[in-house]
């Protein structure tokens, strides 16, 4: 059927309009797409040229060298050495087993170290290096570079790693480093990008730990050319960071080093602080063990060692251990009484040998008793009946405040792990604590230094230090960071009497000078090195033991501390010796030759001790592991 003409036309003209439309609708969306490639090719061009070399270029980080720490004499205790390591390319090697076969002909290889470099292989993208093998000997690695056409994808690398060249010396004091853990990053809310990067080296006990921020140092950055892979083809330029700041300890060298070779094997530990300043000269824990074993990668066999001693080689006893003081606690108690005003130095105090508390007696160490005794001769002769008098008249509150004010039951700051606080205990810590009242008796066995009372060597050592200058001096162990000198500090005069100070320190001069003495034997000839000192026994047991027929464990605890010279104090020393059985037999004897060591600057000449001890002091000293002695006091050993 034919359409009509005027049908034709109008379907004709509904055409033409579609048409028009669809065109003008593709001609808009062709403008918007040429006006947008417009802009993104031209006006944004910059932009977009920046990151395709951002695509292309990385930056990463450069770990800085770590701060080197000295003694005070510029002795270096930890340093940075050259590491030689052998890392491989997976990409490159080939045969894997060929490579790793070749490779342990030329270097010392065992089938962990094998295993453990296959894993991270596995782990790793194929163009990523894996360290085979570090702290490696120059000729092992020279060996490897000579044979490099032999090794596919294996290079010989040198970084830095630390080291402490004096090993156990300082193990207690400086600590050690070593990679970064999962754990240490949890610990932290804004970890240092530094920390990212594999096998980084941070502090992990010790100054190393409690200084990390200065020794660390900051991060230095190089460019680096990659392609579409992150495979590294070049490095395009380089900026060093900035080296953590050095170090420089109060600690002499030489001196640390006779301490620790005088402890020997005891479990002890032993200060040595200069009166004057609180700067701390020597400060050991034994036995101790070497802090490089830990950056290498300890092994299982040697980390079992050390947990399984019962002498606790990895506590550092000189700030971490806390003991019951013993008699060498006796000068607080006394110095409380007298500057309370309820006891004077002349009055005397029968010791029949107890004192009856109650039902309850509390003995005197010589069950015969002291008789008549005053300051003076409670002191000098140790007697125990004097100073449960003393608790009782003076109360438990004013002999804490007096522990604190000597530096007992404080933590002091120093940059060293587990400082302990010690506890010079009061009613309301009782109650607090243990939800009991204080009794008398509590009173008097914290004035003979038993009860609750505990105190570190660091904290005794302090305590001999106020006593013998009357300043509240605090410890010190960095003496300078990068070259510029710390503060020392104090808190001026600790507010005694100087001359309840000095019928303190005359009593103490008797303890090691006078025949009756209970130092007597450990004492020093020349007037230059005289010693004022105090002898102390603590129990570990509730019971009194017989410590030459109980096992090592069950022994008491031996202390010693004292201040030389008398007439013009420089330093102060205190000792403690884990089970040792006796102040004046175990702790006493050390102190002495740590004295004569620090005084004269070197090894003492024999005719500074009492005849009758110069042969078994110089047996002891002979089989001691001492470095080069020189006169000066900063040698390494002896000679």
């Amino acid at each position: 059927m034919r359409r009509a003409p005027r049908d034709t036309e109008e379907s004709a003209r509904r055409i033409t309009r579609r048409g028009l439309i669809l065109g003008g609708s593709m001609l808009g969306f062709m403008g918007v797409l040429a006006g947008r490639m417009r802009y993104m090719q031209v006006d944004q061009a910059d932009t977009f040229r920046l990151l395709a070399e951002e695509n292309r270029i990385n930056i990463r980080l450069i770990p800085p060298a770590r701060g080197l720490i000295f003694d005070r004499n510029g002795v270096e205790i930890a340093e940075n050495v050259q590491n030689y390591r052998i890392v491989i390319v997976r990409e490159d090697a080939g045969d894997l087993e060929q490579t790793f076969a070749k490779l342990r002909s030329l270097v010392p290889l065992s089938d962990d170290d094998v295993e453990r470099a296959l894993r991270e292989i596995r782990r790793r993208s194929p163009f990523v290096p894996v360290t085979i093998a570090d702290q490696l000997a120059w000729e092992d690695v020279a060996e490897v570079a000579v044979n490099a056409p032999a090794l596919p994808g294996v290079t010989p690398e040198v970084g830095l790693t630390r080291h402490y060249p004096l090993g156990e010396d300082f193990a207690h004091v400086v600590g050690y480093v070593g990679p970064v853990s999962d754990h240490d990053l949890g610990k932290l809310t804004n970890p240092d990008p530094l920390l990212q990067i594999p096998k980084f080296q941070i502090g992990k006990v010790g100054l190393e730990a409690k200084s990390e921020d200065l020794l660390r140092g900051s991060a230095g950055t190089k460019r680096i050319e990659v392609n579409a892979g992150g495979r590294v083809m070049r490095e395009l330029s380089r900026q060093e960071g900035q080296k953590g700041a050095d170090l420089q300890l109060t600690i002499n060298t030489g001196l640390q080093n006779f301490v620790n070779a005088r402890l020997s094997t005891e479990s002890a530990a032993a200060v040595v602080m200069d009166v004057n300043d609180g700067d701390i000269l020597a400060i050991a824990s034994s036995p101790s063990f070497d802090p490089n074993l830990f950056v290498r990668g300890i092994s299982i066999k040697d980390y079992r060692n050390l947990t399984e001693n019962d002498h606790r080689p990895l506590a550092n006893k000189s700030v971490q251990g806390t003991y019951p003081p013993g008699s060498t606690f006796k000068m607080v108690t006394a110095l409380a009484a007298h500057e309370a005003g309820v006891v004077t130095a002349g009055e005397t105090i029968y010791c029949g040998g107890y004192k009856q508390l109650g039902t309850r007696r509390f003995h005197c160490w010589k069950r015969g008793g002291h008789g008549w005794v005053d300051l003076h001769d409670s002191l000098m002769r140790s007697c125990d009946v004097y100073y449960y008098e003393l608790a009782e008249r003076v109360g438990i509150e004013n002999i804490s405040k007096m522990a604190r004010k000597l530096g007992i039951g404080i933590r002091h700051d120093l940059p060293m792990s587990a400082v302990a606080e010690g506890l010079a205990p009061t009613k309301a810590w009782k109650e607090s604590r243990r939800q009991e009242s204080w009794m008398v008796g509590d009173s008097l066995n914290a004035s003979i230094g038993q009860g609750f009372v505990l105190a570190s060597p660091l904290q005794l050592a302090l305590m001999t230090a106020r006593i013998a200058t009357g300043e509240g001096i605090r410890p010190r162990l960095v003496k300078s960071i990068d070259a510029v000198e710390q503060p020392i500090l104090t808190d001026g005069p600790i507010g005694i009497s100087p001359t309840t100070l000095k019928q303190v320190q005359k009593a103490m001069y008797s303890v090691s000078n006078s025949r009756r003495g209970t130092a007597y034997r450990a004492r020093l000839l020349p007037e230059e090195y005289k010693m004022a000192g105090k002898t102390g026994t603590s129990q570990v047991r509730s019971v009194v033991v017989n410590n030459k027929t109980v096992p090592w464990e069950q022994r008491d605890h031996a202390l010693f501390v004292c201040f030389a010279p008398y007439d013009k104090p420089r330093i102060a020393v205190s000792v403690v010796v884990e089970h040792g059985g006796g102040g004046s037999t175990a702790a006493a004897p050390v102190a002495r030759d740590i004295v004569a060591r620090a005084l004269h600057g070197s090894l003492p000449p024999m005719d500074v001790f009492p005849s009758g001890e110069r042969d078994k002091i110089a047996e002891i000293w002979e089989n001691m592991p001492l470095r080069r002695d020189d006169t000066d006091g900063t040698g390494n050993d002896r000679a």
